[in-house]
């Protein structure tokens, strides 16, 4: 794919990190180099390269080179603790670790717990203080080495394992394969429209399937040009944006909302922003009413999906953004998706069920876990967990996780709708709903609210309001506010974190 487009656009930049460009003639000479510098140093077809890092110009070669090699990536987190990518490595086995300078502590604790001896420092690397030293330096995979021999990659050949950050207490790793993805590029690029006229800026985690394979991935393809920041602060965005002439961007709602909120926001040149995207959750009403409003040449694709699936499944259009305001759209065009009940019937418009998929994006289990892949893929569609309805005319829209809806006093309440109705005071920042325990109702509907500057409001305002617009067992019976929500390095709402935070305030 991207030798294809360094022969289309070969001058034109693709990659630019900080003060670093690379053409995209210039990115696929580095891919082939690190690629055999890579098979010189033992790493073969089916190898697994593990890269722990913040976003960089390496993460992008590295992604590219380990592909070219026949290897497969596992990129994690960089957020998790020594332990929990000790775990990581202990279940995928890798041959070698890349690390950057942020990550040189962590992932050089959980490679001595499970034995790897082959940790790489990215440019350099710190010496620990206790005289260890990476085994290995990035410059040495820089040099020119003797040409990679032409390797045949089946595309049914894992390209990576991406470690679900799910609900289970051990995330478990999705099996990619070069067809998964590649299938998934296609479809990004006809319903996200992209061109190669993009200039888009990659803010979000690039361990995360989604800046890397539904943005990052399908711009390289079609040749666009590539911004590499590694944070989405909006003290960082928003200026890029107006310097560099950005015109893509995605988040998901919480970091739209962050920008929103900065004093920077005005005062930055958007113009040129025509293609912003989400994901991860649905865009709150408000917040897509005043993002229009504020920026009139936007247009916004809600993107949903999920790592198994590589991850987009379905989106809603720009055309549809006000209409079907809240629904996750269609799905995209190679995937199929239905809405079922516990019997794998179809459920009928406006009614509540699961939502499956059949891909050739999908993934092809869980690694090492084939309880789990026979559980996800019961009755030969994948599982997704979501609970949605459709319309009559076959827009999506998710209710809830299954996980996430609140069973209170027997009735079942979706902690998004609650939360559409909060959003709706215009003193409110952000709010999650989450269920927690209850003597009486065993769950109780709670709400964390995060007010805008300056604003103030009340619990028994917030009820109030809710109590006027919702069902009485759908209005919260407790409002916490708080300063901030909890968020992975995604900008994704951990309520897990929270049901637990609020929990153990409430006992």
């Amino acid at each position: 794919m991207l030798y294809r487009t360094a022969h289309r656009f070969p001058q034109k930049m693709a990659i630019t990190y900080g003060e670093k460009s690379w053409t995209y003639s210039a990115l696929v000479a580095l891919v082939d180099r690190i690629a055999a510098n890579l098979a010189a140093d033992g790493i073969c077809p089916g190898d697994r390269v593990a890269l722990l890092s913040r976003n960089s110009h390496w993460f992008v070669a590295l992604r590219f080179a380990v592909a070219r090699c026949g290897a497969v990536l596992v990129p994690i987190n960089f957020m998790l603790t020594s332990d929990e990518v000790a775990f990581i490595l202990s279940n995928c086995e890798p041959t070698i670790l890349f690390v950057d300078h942020h990550c040189a502590a962590a992932g050089r604790s959980a490679a001595m717990q499970v034995g790897l001896d082959r940790v790489i420092a990215m440019q350099g690397g710190p010496l620990g203080r206790d005289g260890y030293r990476e085994a290995g330096d990035f410059s040495a995979f820089l040099v020119d080495a003797p040409a990679m021999p032409d390797t045949t990659i089946s595309a049914s050949s894992l390209a990576q394992i991406i470690y679900t950050s799910g609900t289970e207490s051990r995330p478990k790793g999705a099996m990619l394969t070069h067809d998964s993805v590649l299938w998934q590029y296609q479809s990004c690029v006809i319903d996200c429209e992209w061109t190669d006229r993009a200039v888009v800026l990659n803010a979000l985690p690039l361990f995360h399937c989604a800046q890397l394979d539904a943005f990052l991935g399908p711009a390289l393809q079609v040749g666009a040009s590539n911004i590499i920041v590694d944070s989405p602060a909006p003290d960082i965005v928003l200026p890029l944006m107006a310097a560099r002439g950005v015109t893509s961007f995605f988040a998901p709602p919480t970091v739209w909302i962050s920008l929103l909120r900065s004093p920077l926001f005005d005062a930055c040149d958007l113009s040129r922003l025509t293609h912003g995207y989400y994901g991860a959750s649905i865009m709150p009403v408000e917040i897509l009413k005043e993002l229009r409003s504020r920026v009139p040449g936007l247009r916004l694709w809600n993107c949903y999906g999920q790592t198994e699936i590589a991850p987009v499944a379905a989106v809603l259009r720009p055309e549809d953004q006000e209409r079907k305001a809240g629904s996750a759209g269609k799905p995209v065009l190679h995937v199929e998706t239905r809405v079922v009940d516990e019997a794998m019937a179809d459920v009928v418009p406006g009614e509540v069920g699961e939502i499956v998929h059949r891909s050739p994006q999908l993934f092809n289990g869980y690694w090492r876990d084939p309880a789990r892949t026979q559980e996800a893929f019961a009755g030969g569609w994948f599982h997704s967990g979501d609970l949605a309805t459709t319309d009559a005319e076959g827009f999506i829209t998710v209710v809830d996780r299954k996980k996430d809806m609140i069973k209170s006093g027997g009735e079942n309440v979706s902690s998004r709708e609650v939360e559409e109705v909060i959003y709706q005071l215009g003193e409110v920042s952000e709010v999650a709903v989450v269920g927690i325990p209850h003597d009486r109702w065993i769950e109780m509907v709670c709400a964390a609210i995060v007010l805008k500057q300056g604003s103030t409001l009340s619990a028994a305002d917030v009820i109030a309001f809710c109590r006027s617009r919702l069902a009485t067992f759908k209005v919260p019976k407790k409002v916490c506010f708080v300063d901030s929500l909890p968020k992975n390095a995604s900008g994704k709402l951990l309520k897990r974190d929270l049901r637990i935070q609020l929990s153990d305030a409430a006992s």
